[in-house]
């Protein structure tokens, strides 16, 4: 099989597998839903896991940021973390230092808590793999599901697309010969950091005062596989116009140069927002005031019309990604 995320629809035939006999199972495994929602009693428990798997480079910043984007877009806020962590038998001390401090550092910027995990040296991985499984509240009335849009809902997307790979990519081109100005790369790297991989501060906008109906993270797969998970999670349909989703120069220039689409490109640090029309101009004026970049690119439909993307007044299915580009790309090498 293809590396990257088991496809929607083998993973949507396991998981229907699955039985429910704990009635405070809230939210369960289903494609498209962030993370699962247990009730506590006063408050829903969610609990998300999430590997870092196509860098080392910065893992501490990848595996807490991209782990809370999933407790963000339920409404939630994340509170402990257990990490598992493998290395190679090459692997020097210097370097599980390297990766400790940095998960913890960033656990203290988002005020999260390490509270346990694993660690193993193996021969069966040739680079340090960061495994995180995080677990968050959200209060009863505030829980959002990404089965919460509906057809007519407008979708907005924040910053751009792209920005988790586009980073990843500029670490790895840094020091190969490219035609890529050594400007352009260092600004992709520093997206990890500006505008950055948290989703914190729009989704915490976004579900103030009810404005939201879902959110969702694009992560593997683009935001293309991000928004099809949506359309799934809802059993909607949707039309995007190619033209409105935001991507930053970085990101065009080294997917041209590397034959990558941006559309396919793992996008953590974007958040998809559907929303009532009612509600879209308070909410895109809430999170632009912040500083967020947040473009309207389209709006959900019935489930019958399918998912569709128009650019220059021609309207085509969505482009299919069998994997992540930049996991196709590092196939390649």
């Amino acid at each position: 099989m293809k590396s990257g995320k088991l496809p929607n629809k083998i993973l949507s035939q396991l998981l229907s597998t699955l039985p429910n006999n704990d009635k405070r199972i809230i939210v369960g495994p289903s494609v498209g839903e962030d993370a699962s929602a247990i009730d506590m009693g006063n408050k829903y428990l969610l609990v998300k896991t999430d590997p870092i798997t196509f860098t080392s480079d910065n893992l501490g910043w990848y595996l807490v940021n991209v782990n809370s984007n999933d407790i963000f877009t339920m409404g939630g806020e994340p509170k402990w973390l257990l990490t598992t962590l493998l290395f190679n038998p090459s692997v020097k001390e210097s370097k599980i230092k390297e990766i400790f401090e940095d998960i913890k550092n960033s656990c203290s910027k988002m005020n999260i808590s390490l509270v346990g995990g694993h660690t193993e040296i193996t021969p069966e991985v040739n680079s340090p793999v960061a495994i995180g499984c995080l677990i968050g509240e959200v209060e009863k009335n505030k829980l959002l599901k990404t089965s919460g849009a509906n057809s007519g809902d407008d979708i907005l997307v924040t910053k751009h697309i792209g920005l988790e790979g586009t980073s990843i990519l500029g670490n790895h081109i840094k020091n190969l010969k490219t035609n890529i100005q050594p400007s352009v790369i260092n600004n992709a790297i520093d997206f990890i950091y500006n505008p950055g991989i948290s989703v914190k501060d729009e989704a915490q906008l976004a579900t103030k005062n009810d404005m939201a109906s879902s959110l969702h993270d694009p992560t593997e797969g683009g935001v293309i596989t991000g928004l099809e998970e949506l359309a799934i999670a809802s059993n909607n349909g949707m039309l995007i116009n190619l033209d409105k989703i935001p991507i930053k120069k970085e990101t065009q220039i080294i997917c041209k140069e590397l034959n990558l689409n941006p559309l396919g490109l793992i996008s953590s640090g974007s958040l998809i927002i559907t929303s009532e029309p009612k509600n879209t101009s308070k909410l895109i004026e809430s999170i632009s005031k912040s500083g967020i970049n947040i473009s309207k690119i389209g709006k959900m439909t019935k489930n019958n019309q399918g998912l569709k993307i128009e650019h220059d007044n021609i309207t085509k299915n969505f482009p299919k990604f069998e994997r992540d580009e930049i996991a196709r790309y590092f196939e390649s090498q």
